[in-house]
Protein backbone atom coordinates (compact mmCIF):
# COMPACT_ATOMS: atom_id res chain seq x y z
CA UNK A 1 0.00 0.00 0.00
CA UNK A 2 2.82 2.72 0.31
CA UNK A 3 4.47 1.55 -2.40
CA UNK A 4 1.49 2.16 -4.63
CA UNK A 5 0.76 5.64 -2.71
CA UNK A 6 4.21 6.45 -3.60
CA UNK A 7 3.66 5.61 -6.89
CA UNK A 8 0.10 7.50 -7.78
CA UNK A 9 2.00 10.47 -5.91
CA UNK A 10 5.16 10.95 -7.45
CA UNK A 11 5.23 8.93 -10.93
CA UNK A 12 4.13 11.48 -13.94
CA UNK A 13 0.64 10.29 -15.22
CA UNK A 14 1.93 9.86 -18.77
CA UNK A 15 4.76 6.90 -17.04
CA UNK A 16 2.04 6.07 -14.88
CA UNK A 17 0.02 4.94 -17.91
CA UNK A 18 2.45 2.94 -20.12
CA UNK A 19 3.66 1.04 -16.56
CA UNK A 20 -0.43 -0.32 -16.49
CA UNK A 21 -0.24 -0.84 -19.78
CA UNK A 22 2.45 -3.08 -20.00
CA UNK A 23 1.74 -4.49 -16.70
CA UNK A 24 -1.61 -5.41 -17.98
CA UNK A 25 0.09 -7.26 -20.94
CA UNK A 26 2.41 -9.08 -18.43
CA UNK A 27 -0.38 -10.35 -16.78
CA UNK A 28 -2.31 -11.27 -19.41
CA UNK A 29 1.25 -13.96 -19.87
CA UNK A 30 -0.01 -15.48 -16.51
CA UNK A 31 -3.55 -15.01 -15.69
CA UNK A 32 -5.47 -17.81 -17.84
CA UNK A 33 -9.05 -16.11 -17.65
CA UNK A 34 -10.96 -13.82 -19.89
CA UNK A 35 -13.19 -11.09 -18.67
CA UNK A 36 -16.52 -9.43 -20.85
CA UNK A 37 -17.90 -6.62 -19.09
CA UNK A 38 -21.70 -6.07 -19.80
CA UNK A 39 -22.69 -2.64 -19.15
CA UNK A 40 -26.34 -1.63 -18.08
CA UNK A 41 -26.12 1.75 -19.86
CA UNK A 42 -24.55 1.88 -23.53
CA UNK A 43 -24.37 4.57 -26.30
CA UNK A 44 -24.26 8.19 -26.53
CA UNK A 45 -28.12 8.93 -25.04
CA UNK A 46 -27.29 6.26 -22.38
CA UNK A 47 -29.86 3.31 -23.38
CA UNK A 48 -30.23 0.26 -21.11
CA UNK A 49 -28.41 -2.31 -22.95
CA UNK A 50 -30.86 -5.05 -24.05
CA UNK A 51 -27.96 -7.23 -23.36
CA UNK A 52 -27.77 -6.57 -19.73
CA UNK A 53 -31.41 -7.04 -19.93
CA UNK A 54 -31.56 -10.55 -20.68
CA UNK A 55 -28.59 -11.23 -18.84
CA UNK A 56 -30.56 -10.39 -15.92
CA UNK A 57 -33.53 -12.75 -16.69
CA UNK A 58 -31.14 -15.43 -17.43
CA UNK A 59 -29.27 -15.62 -13.96
CA UNK A 60 -32.54 -14.80 -12.28
CA UNK A 61 -32.81 -18.85 -11.45
CA UNK A 62 -28.78 -19.50 -11.19
CA UNK A 63 -28.71 -16.56 -8.97
CA UNK A 64 -31.43 -17.49 -6.63
CA UNK A 65 -30.09 -21.32 -5.46
CA UNK A 66 -26.56 -19.77 -5.18
CA UNK A 67 -26.20 -16.41 -4.33
CA UNK A 68 -26.56 -15.75 -0.43
CA UNK A 69 -27.93 -12.01 -1.26
CA UNK A 70 -30.58 -11.53 -3.35
CA UNK A 71 -32.94 -8.79 -4.92
CA UNK A 72 -36.51 -9.07 -5.60
CA UNK A 73 -38.86 -8.00 -7.91
CA UNK A 74 -42.67 -8.39 -8.24
CA UNK A 75 -44.16 -9.38 -11.74
CA UNK A 76 -47.21 -7.82 -12.02
CA UNK A 77 -48.70 -10.29 -13.97
CA UNK A 78 -49.41 -13.12 -12.06
CA UNK A 79 -47.81 -11.29 -8.59
CA UNK A 80 -44.69 -14.19 -8.11
CA UNK A 81 -41.53 -12.54 -7.15
CA UNK A 82 -38.48 -12.52 -9.50
CA UNK A 83 -35.24 -12.75 -7.60
CA UNK A 84 -31.74 -11.53 -9.21
CA UNK A 85 -28.50 -11.13 -7.66
CA UNK A 86 -27.29 -8.49 -5.60
CA UNK A 87 -24.33 -6.55 -6.53
CA UNK A 88 -20.75 -7.77 -5.65
CA UNK A 89 -22.22 -11.17 -5.97
CA UNK A 90 -20.82 -14.22 -8.13
CA UNK A 91 -22.40 -17.52 -9.57
CA UNK A 92 -21.34 -20.17 -11.68
CA UNK A 93 -22.75 -21.30 -14.60
CA UNK A 94 -21.90 -24.61 -16.90
CA UNK A 95 -22.19 -25.21 -20.71
CA UNK A 96 -21.42 -27.87 -22.27
CA UNK A 97 -19.16 -29.05 -19.84
CA UNK A 98 -17.50 -25.38 -19.37
CA UNK A 99 -17.28 -23.68 -16.05
CA UNK A 100 -17.38 -20.16 -16.38
CA UNK A 101 -18.63 -17.60 -13.84
CA UNK A 102 -20.65 -14.08 -13.79
CA UNK A 103 -20.42 -11.46 -10.92
CA UNK A 104 -22.57 -8.01 -10.44
CA UNK A 105 -21.01 -4.96 -9.45
CA UNK A 106 -21.19 -1.23 -9.81
CA UNK A 107 -19.14 1.67 -10.48
CA UNK A 108 -20.35 4.51 -8.06
CA UNK A 109 -19.21 7.92 -9.33
CA UNK A 110 -18.65 11.70 -7.51
CA UNK A 111 -21.53 12.93 -5.63
CA UNK A 112 -23.23 16.53 -5.56
CA UNK A 113 -20.80 17.82 -2.57
CA UNK A 114 -23.33 21.10 -2.03
CA UNK A 115 -26.80 19.62 -3.13
CA UNK A 116 -29.19 18.71 -0.30
CA UNK A 117 -30.57 15.98 -2.19
CA UNK A 118 -26.98 14.72 -3.36
CA UNK A 119 -27.42 12.14 -6.26
CA UNK A 120 -24.76 9.13 -6.84
CA UNK A 121 -24.25 8.14 -10.22
CA UNK A 122 -23.98 4.06 -10.13
CA UNK A 123 -23.57 2.51 -13.03
CA UNK A 124 -24.05 -1.41 -12.51
CA UNK A 125 -22.60 -3.91 -14.86
CA UNK A 126 -22.03 -7.83 -15.47
CA UNK A 127 -18.91 -9.66 -15.17
CA UNK A 128 -18.59 -12.77 -17.14
CA UNK A 129 -15.37 -14.63 -16.54
CA UNK A 130 -13.80 -17.39 -18.34
CA UNK A 131 -10.55 -19.62 -19.21
CA UNK A 132 -9.00 -18.66 -21.90
CA UNK A 133 -9.18 -22.19 -24.03
CA UNK A 134 -12.72 -21.63 -24.05
CA UNK A 135 -13.09 -18.20 -26.13
CA UNK A 136 -14.74 -19.60 -29.43
CA UNK A 137 -17.46 -21.70 -27.92
CA UNK A 138 -18.11 -18.74 -24.94
CA UNK A 139 -18.10 -16.14 -27.26
CA UNK A 140 -20.38 -17.58 -29.94
CA UNK A 141 -22.42 -20.70 -28.73
CA UNK A 142 -22.32 -19.38 -25.22
CA UNK A 143 -23.47 -15.88 -25.51
CA UNK A 144 -26.27 -16.61 -27.62
CA UNK A 145 -27.66 -19.30 -26.00
CA UNK A 146 -27.80 -16.51 -22.82
CA UNK A 147 -29.10 -13.87 -24.85
CA UNK A 148 -31.76 -15.99 -26.22
CA UNK A 149 -32.86 -17.71 -23.17
CA UNK A 150 -32.95 -14.33 -21.22
CA UNK A 151 -35.41 -12.98 -23.74
CA UNK A 152 -37.27 -15.78 -23.32
CA UNK A 153 -37.64 -15.40 -19.87
CA UNK A 154 -38.42 -11.67 -20.03
CA UNK A 155 -41.18 -12.35 -22.48
CA UNK A 156 -43.02 -14.94 -19.80
CA UNK A 157 -42.47 -12.72 -16.99
CA UNK A 158 -43.27 -9.40 -18.50
CA UNK A 159 -47.08 -7.78 -18.22
CA UNK A 160 -49.19 -8.36 -21.32
CA UNK A 161 -50.97 -5.59 -22.94
CA UNK A 162 -53.83 -5.04 -24.97
CA UNK A 163 -53.12 -2.17 -27.66
CA UNK A 164 -55.73 -0.15 -29.47
CA UNK A 165 -55.45 2.86 -31.87
CA UNK A 166 -56.34 6.30 -32.41
CA UNK A 167 -55.34 7.38 -35.62
CA UNK A 168 -51.28 6.59 -35.79
CA UNK A 169 -50.41 6.42 -32.15
CA UNK A 170 -51.39 3.05 -29.99
CA UNK A 171 -52.76 3.07 -26.31
CA UNK A 172 -52.78 0.22 -24.35
CA UNK A 173 -54.23 -1.74 -21.05
CA UNK A 174 -53.41 -4.41 -19.21
CA UNK A 175 -54.47 -7.78 -20.90
CA UNK A 176 -56.40 -9.80 -18.08
CA UNK A 177 -58.91 -11.75 -20.16
CA UNK A 178 -58.94 -15.46 -18.49
CA UNK A 179 -59.86 -17.48 -21.78
CA UNK A 180 -57.97 -20.20 -22.54
CA UNK A 181 -58.03 -23.40 -25.41
CA UNK A 182 -59.61 -25.60 -22.16
CA UNK A 183 -62.30 -23.46 -22.10
CA UNK A 184 -62.97 -22.36 -25.09
CA UNK A 185 -66.40 -24.28 -26.35
CA UNK A 186 -65.25 -26.63 -29.59
CA UNK A 187 -64.45 -29.63 -30.77
CA UNK A 188 -61.36 -31.19 -29.22
CA UNK A 189 -59.84 -32.39 -32.28
CA UNK A 190 -59.86 -28.83 -33.65
CA UNK A 191 -58.60 -26.99 -30.09
CA UNK A 192 -55.61 -29.63 -30.21
CA UNK A 193 -54.84 -28.67 -34.14
CA UNK A 194 -54.91 -25.04 -33.49
CA UNK A 195 -52.85 -25.49 -30.76
CA UNK A 196 -50.46 -27.39 -32.44
CA UNK A 197 -50.03 -24.88 -35.42
CA UNK A 198 -49.81 -21.76 -32.57
CA UNK A 199 -46.62 -23.93 -30.88
CA UNK A 200 -45.03 -24.71 -33.98
CA UNK A 201 -45.08 -21.07 -35.16
CA UNK A 202 -43.75 -19.97 -32.04
CA UNK A 203 -40.82 -22.23 -32.11
CA UNK A 204 -40.12 -22.07 -36.05
CA UNK A 205 -37.81 -18.72 -35.98
CA UNK A 206 -35.01 -20.46 -38.13
CA UNK A 207 -37.29 -22.47 -40.50
CA UNK A 208 -38.81 -18.86 -41.50
CA UNK A 209 -35.32 -17.41 -41.55
CA UNK A 210 -34.03 -20.29 -43.94
CA UNK A 211 -36.69 -20.55 -46.20
CA UNK A 212 -36.20 -16.79 -46.63
CA UNK A 213 -40.13 -15.76 -45.02
CA UNK A 214 -40.96 -13.23 -42.53
CA UNK A 215 -41.46 -14.46 -39.33
CA UNK A 216 -45.84 -14.15 -39.66
CA UNK A 217 -48.45 -16.35 -39.78
CA UNK A 218 -52.06 -15.09 -40.50
CA UNK A 219 -55.75 -16.59 -39.04
CA UNK A 220 -58.86 -15.96 -40.60
CA UNK A 221 -61.54 -16.44 -38.07
CA UNK A 222 -65.19 -16.86 -39.62
CA UNK A 223 -68.82 -17.56 -38.71
CA UNK A 224 -72.02 -16.23 -37.24
CA UNK A 225 -72.28 -13.85 -34.56
CA UNK A 226 -71.54 -15.51 -30.92
CA UNK A 227 -69.70 -18.03 -31.86
CA UNK A 228 -66.30 -17.07 -30.19
CA UNK A 229 -63.89 -15.56 -32.54
CA UNK A 230 -62.46 -12.91 -30.23
CA UNK A 231 -62.44 -15.33 -27.34
CA UNK A 232 -60.49 -17.19 -29.38
CA UNK A 233 -58.26 -14.20 -29.94
CA UNK A 234 -57.54 -13.80 -26.13
CA UNK A 235 -57.18 -17.50 -25.78
CA UNK A 236 -54.54 -17.33 -28.34
CA UNK A 237 -52.57 -14.49 -26.58
CA UNK A 238 -52.93 -16.40 -23.15
CA UNK A 239 -51.16 -19.84 -24.71
CA UNK A 240 -48.25 -18.08 -26.48
CA UNK A 241 -48.18 -15.13 -23.94
CA UNK A 242 -48.64 -12.52 -27.00
CA UNK A 243 -49.90 -8.42 -26.31
CA UNK A 244 -52.83 -8.13 -28.82
CA UNK A 245 -52.66 -5.38 -30.89
CA UNK A 246 -56.67 -4.47 -31.66
CA UNK A 247 -56.27 -2.14 -34.82
CA UNK A 248 -59.24 -0.27 -35.66
CA UNK A 249 -59.24 0.51 -39.77
CA UNK A 250 -61.94 3.30 -39.76
CA UNK A 251 -59.28 5.64 -37.43
CA UNK A 252 -56.53 5.18 -39.44
CA UNK A 253 -56.59 8.05 -42.47
CA UNK A 254 -54.08 6.85 -44.72
CA UNK A 255 -51.63 3.84 -45.98
CA UNK A 256 -48.68 6.01 -44.53
CA UNK A 257 -50.55 5.84 -40.85
CA UNK A 258 -51.19 2.20 -41.61
CA UNK A 259 -47.50 1.61 -42.00
CA UNK A 260 -46.45 3.89 -39.31
CA UNK A 261 -48.50 1.38 -36.94
CA UNK A 262 -47.13 -1.66 -38.30
CA UNK A 263 -43.85 -0.17 -37.38
CA UNK A 264 -44.47 0.64 -33.65
CA UNK A 265 -46.07 -2.64 -32.92
CA UNK A 266 -43.60 -5.02 -30.79
CA UNK A 267 -42.65 -8.86 -31.62
CA UNK A 268 -44.70 -11.63 -30.29
CA UNK A 269 -48.09 -10.20 -30.59
CA UNK A 270 -51.00 -10.47 -32.67
CA UNK A 271 -52.42 -7.75 -34.82
CA UNK A 272 -56.37 -8.53 -34.82
CA UNK A 273 -58.74 -6.67 -37.45
CA UNK A 274 -61.83 -7.71 -36.00
CA UNK A 275 -65.11 -7.66 -38.72
CA UNK A 276 -63.00 -6.72 -41.80
CA UNK A 277 -65.57 -7.24 -44.14
CA UNK A 278 -67.21 -4.21 -41.92
CA UNK A 279 -64.46 -1.69 -41.18
CA UNK A 280 -63.84 -0.36 -44.87
CA UNK A 281 -65.63 -0.58 -48.37
CA UNK A 282 -62.47 -2.45 -49.07
CA UNK A 283 -64.02 -4.89 -51.92
CA UNK A 284 -66.00 -2.20 -53.63
CA UNK A 285 -62.33 -0.77 -55.60
CA UNK A 286 -62.53 -3.64 -57.60
CA UNK A 287 -66.16 -3.64 -58.63
CA UNK A 288 -66.80 -3.22 -62.36
CA UNK A 289 -67.63 0.86 -63.55
CA UNK A 290 -71.40 -0.45 -64.37
CA UNK A 291 -71.64 -0.77 -60.54
CA UNK A 292 -70.22 2.13 -59.47
CA UNK A 293 -72.24 4.14 -61.82
CA UNK A 294 -75.68 2.90 -60.37
CA UNK A 295 -74.20 3.57 -56.88
CA UNK A 296 -73.91 7.11 -57.87
CA UNK A 297 -77.16 7.24 -59.21
CA UNK A 298 -78.36 5.80 -56.22
CA UNK A 299 -76.89 8.63 -54.06
CA UNK A 300 -78.37 11.54 -56.22
CA UNK A 301 -81.77 9.80 -55.49
CA UNK A 302 -81.13 9.02 -51.65
CA UNK A 303 -79.42 11.84 -49.92
CA UNK A 304 -78.51 10.45 -46.25
CA UNK A 305 -76.95 7.13 -48.36
CA UNK A 306 -74.86 9.60 -49.36
CA UNK A 307 -73.97 10.62 -45.86
CA UNK A 308 -73.41 7.35 -44.62
CA UNK A 309 -71.24 6.60 -47.28
CA UNK A 310 -69.04 9.69 -47.08
CA UNK A 311 -68.66 8.86 -43.44
CA UNK A 312 -67.52 5.19 -44.74
CA UNK A 313 -64.91 6.64 -46.66
CA UNK A 314 -63.18 9.24 -44.52
CA UNK A 315 -60.17 6.71 -44.44
CA UNK A 316 -58.07 6.59 -47.16
CA UNK A 317 -56.73 3.05 -46.38
CA UNK A 318 -56.66 1.13 -49.69
CA UNK A 319 -56.56 -2.47 -50.64
CA UNK A 320 -53.51 -2.40 -51.81
CA UNK A 321 -52.29 -0.66 -48.53
CA UNK A 322 -53.94 -3.22 -46.40
CA UNK A 323 -52.19 -5.72 -48.55
CA UNK A 324 -48.52 -4.38 -48.26
CA UNK A 325 -49.73 -4.14 -44.24
CA UNK A 326 -50.29 -7.85 -44.27
CA UNK A 327 -47.75 -9.13 -46.93
CA UNK A 328 -45.35 -6.46 -48.02
CA UNK A 329 -42.03 -5.46 -47.34
CA UNK A 330 -43.09 -3.59 -44.20
CA UNK A 331 -44.78 -6.66 -42.48
CA UNK A 332 -41.12 -8.29 -42.35
CA UNK A 333 -40.15 -5.25 -39.76
CA UNK A 334 -40.10 -7.10 -36.83
CA UNK A 335 -41.45 -10.76 -35.96
CA UNK A 336 -42.30 -13.43 -34.65
CA UNK A 337 -46.42 -11.95 -35.10
CA UNK A 338 -49.83 -13.63 -35.67
CA UNK A 339 -52.23 -11.72 -37.88
CA UNK A 340 -55.66 -12.38 -37.17
CA UNK A 341 -59.55 -11.07 -39.44
CA UNK A 342 -62.58 -11.99 -38.03
CA UNK A 343 -65.64 -11.90 -40.21
CA UNK A 344 -69.03 -13.04 -40.33
CA UNK A 345 -69.46 -13.12 -44.01
CA UNK A 346 -66.21 -14.87 -45.63
CA UNK A 347 -67.63 -14.33 -49.74
CA UNK A 348 -67.78 -10.39 -49.06
CA UNK A 349 -64.05 -10.52 -48.49
CA UNK A 350 -61.28 -10.10 -51.53
CA UNK A 351 -59.88 -12.98 -52.65
CA UNK A 352 -56.60 -11.43 -52.53
CA UNK A 353 -57.33 -10.37 -48.82
CA UNK A 354 -57.70 -14.25 -47.69
CA UNK A 355 -55.64 -16.52 -50.13
CA UNK A 356 -52.76 -18.69 -48.73
CA UNK A 357 -49.93 -16.71 -47.81
CA UNK A 358 -51.78 -14.03 -46.41
CA UNK A 359 -54.26 -15.80 -44.61
CA UNK A 360 -52.63 -19.08 -43.78
CA UNK A 361 -54.88 -21.09 -41.52
CA UNK A 362 -58.96 -20.44 -42.19
CA UNK A 363 -60.82 -21.24 -38.98
CA UNK A 364 -64.34 -21.97 -39.08
CA UNK A 365 -66.28 -21.18 -35.62
CA UNK A 366 -69.52 -22.15 -36.86
CA UNK A 367 -72.94 -23.32 -34.40
CA UNK A 368 -72.69 -25.28 -30.73
CA UNK A 369 -71.82 -28.84 -31.05
CA UNK A 370 -72.89 -31.63 -28.44
CA UNK A 371 -68.82 -31.34 -28.07
CA UNK A 372 -69.08 -27.91 -27.50
CA UNK A 373 -72.04 -28.17 -25.36
CA UNK A 374 -70.15 -30.26 -23.17
CA UNK A 375 -67.22 -27.98 -22.09
CA UNK A 376 -69.78 -25.32 -21.62
CA UNK A 377 -71.22 -27.19 -19.16
CA UNK A 378 -68.19 -27.97 -17.66
CA UNK A 379 -67.39 -24.53 -17.39
CA UNK A 380 -70.40 -22.83 -16.05
CA UNK A 381 -71.73 -26.03 -14.13
CA UNK A 382 -68.88 -28.19 -13.44
CA UNK A 383 -70.70 -31.16 -14.87
CA UNK A 384 -69.60 -33.95 -17.03
CA UNK A 385 -72.58 -35.69 -17.39
CA UNK A 386 -76.69 -35.33 -16.27
CA UNK A 387 -79.58 -37.22 -17.24
CA UNK A 388 -80.85 -34.62 -20.08
CA UNK A 389 -77.76 -34.30 -21.91
CA UNK A 390 -79.42 -37.33 -24.09
CA UNK A 391 -82.06 -34.86 -25.05
CA UNK A 392 -79.96 -31.55 -25.36
CA UNK A 393 -77.50 -34.00 -27.79
CA UNK A 394 -80.66 -34.48 -30.16
CA UNK A 395 -82.04 -31.61 -30.14
CA UNK A 396 -77.91 -30.13 -30.74
CA UNK A 397 -77.98 -32.00 -33.83
CA UNK A 398 -81.29 -30.60 -36.31
CA UNK A 399 -81.08 -27.15 -34.19
CA UNK A 400 -78.86 -24.47 -35.23
CA UNK A 401 -78.04 -22.02 -32.61
CA UNK A 402 -74.42 -20.36 -31.23
CA UNK A 403 -72.26 -21.05 -27.77
CA UNK A 404 -73.19 -17.52 -27.00
CA UNK A 405 -76.60 -19.04 -26.63
CA UNK A 406 -76.42 -21.73 -24.99
CA UNK A 407 -74.06 -19.88 -22.21
CA UNK A 408 -76.89 -17.53 -21.94
CA UNK A 409 -79.50 -20.61 -20.96
CA UNK A 410 -76.47 -22.43 -18.47
CA UNK A 411 -75.74 -19.09 -16.76
CA UNK A 412 -76.91 -18.84 -13.53
CA UNK A 413 -79.12 -15.48 -12.85
CA UNK A 414 -80.57 -16.43 -9.32
CA UNK A 415 -78.99 -17.78 -6.18
CA UNK A 416 -82.20 -20.14 -6.29
CA UNK A 417 -81.87 -21.41 -10.19
CA UNK A 418 -80.45 -24.68 -9.76
CA UNK A 419 -78.84 -27.51 -12.34
CA UNK A 420 -82.37 -28.53 -13.44
CA UNK A 421 -83.72 -25.27 -14.36
CA UNK A 422 -80.85 -24.23 -16.49
CA UNK A 423 -81.05 -27.44 -18.51
CA UNK A 424 -84.82 -27.26 -18.62
CA UNK A 425 -84.74 -23.67 -20.18
CA UNK A 426 -82.05 -24.70 -22.58
CA UNK A 427 -84.02 -27.39 -23.60
CA UNK A 428 -87.13 -25.33 -24.10
CA UNK A 429 -85.06 -22.31 -26.25
CA UNK A 430 -83.67 -25.37 -28.51
CA UNK A 431 -87.25 -26.95 -29.10
CA UNK A 432 -88.89 -23.59 -30.13
CA UNK A 433 -86.03 -23.22 -32.13
CA UNK A 434 -86.77 -26.33 -33.90
CA UNK A 435 -90.30 -25.77 -34.16
CA UNK A 436 -90.01 -22.15 -35.67
CA UNK A 437 -86.98 -24.15 -38.46
CA UNK A 438 -89.67 -26.66 -39.45
CA UNK A 439 -92.27 -23.72 -39.80
CA UNK A 440 -90.38 -22.36 -42.15
CA UNK A 441 -89.53 -25.30 -44.32
CA UNK A 442 -93.17 -26.22 -44.40
CA UNK A 443 -93.47 -22.10 -45.84
CA UNK A 444 -90.25 -22.95 -47.76
CA UNK A 445 -91.65 -25.65 -49.73
CA UNK A 446 -95.11 -24.57 -49.71
CA UNK A 447 -94.07 -21.09 -52.06
CA UNK A 448 -91.51 -23.82 -54.00
CA UNK A 449 -95.02 -25.70 -54.81
CA UNK A 450 -97.29 -22.56 -55.94
CA UNK A 451 -94.45 -21.13 -57.81
CA UNK A 452 -93.97 -24.46 -59.59
CA UNK A 453 -97.65 -24.66 -60.53
CA UNK A 454 -98.08 -21.52 -61.72
CA UNK A 455 -94.96 -21.97 -63.79
CA UNK A 456 -97.13 -25.20 -65.32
Amino acid sequence: MFVWAVFQQYFPYQFRGYIEKYSQRLLSFVYPYIQITFNEFTGERLMRSEAYSAIESYLSSTSSSQAKRLKADIVKNNGSLVLSMDDHEEVADEFQGVKLWWASGKHVGKTQSFAFYPVTDEKRFYKLTFHKKHRDLIIGPYLKHVLKEGKAIKVRNRQRKLYTNNGSNWSHVVLEHPATFQTLAMEQDKKEEIMEDLVTFSQAEEFYSRIGRAWKRGYLLYGPPGTGKSTMIAAMANLLGYDIYDLELTAVKDNTELRKLLIETSSKSIIVIEDIDCSLDLTGQRRPKKEKKDEAEEMKQHPMHKASKEEAKSSQVTLSGLLNFIDGLWSACGGERLIVFTTNFVEKLDPALIRKGRMDKHIELSYCGFEAFKVLAKNYQKLDSHKLFGRIQDLLREVRITPADVAEHLMPKTASRDLQTCFESLIQALESAKQAQDSNKEDTALIQGLSEKSVQ
